[in-house]
């Protein structure tokens, strides 16, 4: 019978794991988010993270309204500020940068062009394409956080999953993603020595768990836990990490994904590398994303995060002879 032995790892320096990053493939991805998100859109822990997008999802509602009965308003005493009046509503909402470039999609106007143009001009011909546009029903979404916004404009049958439904979906396996469980905020790779050390302080530098007005994306890894599977030339274990990452926008932005892969190492960039066997699942936000959701991506994640490293590592390289069937991983420390 194959099974799994929990050997010590060779661990090098202070506490760090010798890796080769010249093995498999760099993804870029978790570092694109890193370079460009700003100090208020970086979280340093999953609870954080879900109090600030759960606590919005709270002052928000959602309905469908028609088109043609969305009224513009903008004064001429502030040729920057613009105003919508919704049909039900005594208040004017105001539409946020998202929201007004699906407005302006809707009516087949240039947003960016729009945006150049004074409030009540652009007040103007934003409402002309409202009222002459063939009337349809939108489905939006209003967040009231001492003024009322418009966050969002989509279809009737847009499947809204909340961003805070799946930062609790990756709290059930991975906690406050601080080190409370076996996935965290990842470590750091030393280019000088090529040792990765997976005991960083999560700060504003190094976290990724990101969150803004118009999605949330979050990165964690099990490198406390590595896997080895085979050798390196100089007779080191080859050792790997499990990760994952996953993002959502509840307003329209972008799909609902979740990527699992294994990987040797992230940089100071969080640039992911050596990585291995990677595979994602996304989820467009139709009419029935909310029970694709629970039945497919939350299910998927809860595999991942428990499943024995051993296809992996028969995947690498061919159990050796008088081994077993045993797949060498080292303890958490």
């Amino acid at each position: 019978m194959t099974q799994v032995q929990v050997l010590d790892a060779a661990r090098q320096g202070a506490g760090g794991y010798k890796v080769d990053v010249s093995r498999g493939e760099r993804v870029g991805r978790v570092s694109s988010e890193w370079f460009s998100r700003p100090a208020d859109e970086r979280y340093l822990s999953l609870s954080d993270l879900f109090a600030a997008v759960h606590g919005r999802a709270e002052r928000s509602r959602t309905r469908t309204i028609e088109s043609a009965a969305i009224r513009v308003e903008a004064s001429r005493d502030d040729a920057e500020r613009l105003a919508l009046m919704l049909p039900g509503s005594d208040r004017p909402v105001a539409p946020t940068h998202w929201s007004f470039g699906q407005l302006a999609s809707l009516v087949g106007a240039p947003a960016a062009y729009l945006r150049q143009l004074p409030a009540p001009l652009a007040g103007i011909n934003l409402q002309y394409g409202l009222t002459s546009h063939r009337a349809e029903q939108v489905k939006t979404l209003e967040t009231d956080d001492g003024r009322t916004e418009l966050r969002a404009v989509t279809g009737p049958d847009y499947g809204r999953i909340h961003d805070h439904e799946l930062v609790s979906a990756v709290q059930r396996i991975a906690g406050n993603g601080t080190g409370d469980t076996r996935w965290k905020v990842p470590g750091v790779l030393d280019w000088s020595t090529g040792i990765y050390n997976p005991r960083v302080d999560v700060t504003q530098d190094t976290t990724t768990l990101y969150a803004s007005d118009r999605d949330v994306f979050l990165f964690l890894v099990d490198d406390l836990n590595p896997i080895e599977a085979g050798k390196l030339p100089d007779g080191s274990p080859d050792l790997y990490f499990r990760g994952f990452y996953c993002w959502n926008s509840e307003v329209g932005a972008k799909t609902l994904g979740i990527a699992s892969f294994y990987l040797r190492a992230v940089c100071q960039n969080r640039n992911l590398w050596g990585v291995e066997q990677f595979e994602e699942i996304t989820i467009r936000h139709s009419k029935y994303a909310a029970s694709r959701f629970a039945n497919e991506a939350t299910p998927a994640l809860t595999r991942f995060a428990d499943s024995s490293p051993l296809p992996f590592v028969n995947g690498i390289r061919p159990i050796a002879p008088n081994s077993g069937g045993r797949v060498q991983t080292s303890p958490t420390n």
